[in-house]
């Protein structure tokens, strides 16, 4: 149902992006409306970095979590995001990440759909809003860990 993307021009290096946005369990510090976050396993081989994660998100009476599988692609500079459990029908998203000198462009496609229709019609609402927020989020903690 709800599907949008962002593309920011951040100013940090490409790593430094990659390694915050895998940095899971550090949401719940920077990331709106992230409640909590565990990882429960994170492997890597040759080609790809896998995590398994349990986020947390909600605000007021909405809160609820979800499992996801995560998919760095070291050589692709990309991270691919589906969830395996929780109240979502399905989600997909992925962070593309291309550096411009001390610059790093990142583009975030996201698309997902929750089990239960009404909150889904609200969530289509004021999703492109809670969106540019958690973008913000990203940039501003990136910039600041600069």
């Amino acid at each position: 149902m709800p599907q949008a993307s962002v593309k920011r021009i951040i100013n940090c290096k490409k790593q430094k992006l990659i390694e915050l946005v895998l940095d899971i369990e550090k949401y719940p510090e920077f990331v709106p409306f992230c409640k909590n976050a565990k990882i429960y396993s994170n492997e890597v081989n040759a080609d790809i970095n896998n995590i398994v994660a349990d986020l947390t998100i909600g605000k007021g009476p909405f809160i609820d979590t979800y499992k996801s599988d995560v998919n760095y692609e070291l050589k692709n500079d990309l991270i691919k995001v589906k969830n395996i459990d929780g109240p979502l029908k399905y989600l997909f998203n992925t962070w593309h990440f291309k550096e411009h000198n001390n610059l790093t462009e990142i583009k975030f496609e996201i698309d997902f759909e929750i089990e239960n229709k009404f909150l889904n019609i609200l969530m289509s609402k004021s999703f492109k809003f809670g969106l540019e927020k958690i973008a913000d989020a990203f940039q501003k903690r990136a910039e600041d860990l600069n």
